[in-house]
């Protein structure tokens, strides 16, 4: 089945030229372009789409207050901007509502490879009800003190990126956002970008402190919503899960680029859990009974109550966000990475290594006890099978040095 894409520009000749452009994608897409936001909105009620790209500035109705309206009526749809207006208020506007942002004048190539890449992540997601809950998602909950010192270090005469960077970078939420949008295209950063201490640097002071101060985009954990669940449990083994990667990357003599990634795929692979208990806190109360109840792991018990679990819907939004194609693909597979084909070193390899070994460091470290949360098969298949005892001896090693540090 055709996927239904709408286009929306007050401007003819852009619309021809896209009409140019992505005729020979005709056979994939049934595509609809429209002139106005109002226009668009009729359109949207007689036919559903399942992407919608607008243009920024426009007469009566701009591009951030027409997709702020379909975000809200039709909350499954993915929501692009494509723009040549790259001013920092134009960004900001559409912080909220966007899920991609694509500048002018790009390639067919490159319009049909976003989209595409969204079109692959929402399969991933079958229930659609978690669908339009992932989609209409505004913000991530961050850890209240990590929260509370960004604000006061913003609003301190003597603050400094560098300061805010390297809080930011270490709370999970913050991060995804930071690199959602420095990794867009209005940014023009040739290449991607996986440090949040960077990001923070090539995004300016003004830009986080209307993302932190005015937008909102960062809002605290109400710990109240969910009695089981430990926002403070799921940061500490998220960091660790994070450094470990790293270590192990650096061990096996992995690149920057690649140790980095690893970090921070480290750090996100369980974003997925903090957007479900921050929006359906019931529901996931309903996954820690069915734990208990038939004695089954998380994953399933994930899988029968919302129909994907936690990994899914973390690949599904960061994939929306248009964080780089590594870490969503680690996020997505760390509990399964036999469903990548790659025999190279990527970020995947690290994140389910380091997330075996952390949690098989919460009890005793041992060289003999077989560790349950890493896949030997996919290890024999790297033929890395007999490096584990030096990864434990790493782990062991983080684990001392985190409690140095405290």
């Amino acid at each position: 089945m055709k996927k239904q894409i709408l286009f929306v520009d007050d401007e003819p000749l852009i619309l021809q030229g896209l009409k140019r452009m992505l005729r020979g994608l005709r056979s994939e897409w049934d595509m609809t372009f429209v002139q106005s936001g109002a226009e668009a909105l009729e359109k949207m009620v007689g036919a559903p789409f399942d992407v919608i790209v607008s243009d920024m500035r426009m007469p009566e109705m701009d591009g951030s207050q027409l997709l702020d309206t379909v975000k809200h009526r039709y909350p499954n749809m993915v929501r692009v901007v494509l723009s040549g207006h790259s001013e920092e208020e134009m960004i900001m506007k559409t912080v909220k509502s966007a899920h991609q942002f694509i500048s002018k004048p790009c390639n067919a190539e490159t319009l049909k490879s976003t989209i595409s890449r969204m079109f692959a992540l929402r399969e991933v997601l079958t229930q659609e009800g978690l669908k339009r809950l992932v989609s209409r998602i505004e913000s991530l909950p961050s850890l209240p003190s990590l929260y509370t010192q960004v604000v006061e270090l913003i609003q301190s005469p003597n603050s400094s990126i560098k300061k805010i960077g390297e809080v930011i970078s270490k709370d999970l939420a913050m991060t995804a956002k930071i690199l959602q949008l420095v990794n867009s295209a209005f940014f023009g950063i040739p290449r991607q970008i996986s440090n949040p201490a960077q990001a923070v640097g090539l995004l300016g002071l003004d830009t986080v402190k209307a993302l932190v101060l005015t937008i909102g985009i960062f809002s605290k954990f109400e710990q109240k919503q969910l009695a089981h669940f430990g926002i403070e449990t799921l940061w500490n083994h998220s960091i660790k899960t994070g450094a470990i990667a790293k270590k192990v990357a650096d061990k096996e003599s992995a690149d920057k680029h690649l140790s980095d990634n690893a970090f921070m795929a480290g750090l996100l692979h369980d974003v997925g859990k903090l957007v479900l208990v921050a929006n359906v806190p019931d529901k996931y109360e309903e996954v820690i009974e069915t734990i208990k109840d038939q004695n089954i792991t998380l994953n399933q018990a994930e899988q029968l109550v919302f129909g994907a679990t936690h990994a899914d819907v973390g690949a599904y939004l960061t994939g929306l966000w248009g964080l780089p194609d590594a870490i969503v693909e680690a996020v997505a597979f760390h509990h399964r990475p036999e469903i990548c084909l790659s025999n190279d070193m990527i970020p995947l390899t690290f994140v389910h290594i380091a997330d075996g070994l952390e949690h098989h460091g919460n009890g005793t470290l041992s060289m003999e006890a077989p560790i349950l949360k890493i896949d030997y098969g996919y290890l024999q298949k790297l033929g890395w099978v007999e490096k584990i005892p030096e990864w434990l001896k790493t782990c062991a090693e983080n684990k001392e040095e985190g409690k140095n540090d405290g």
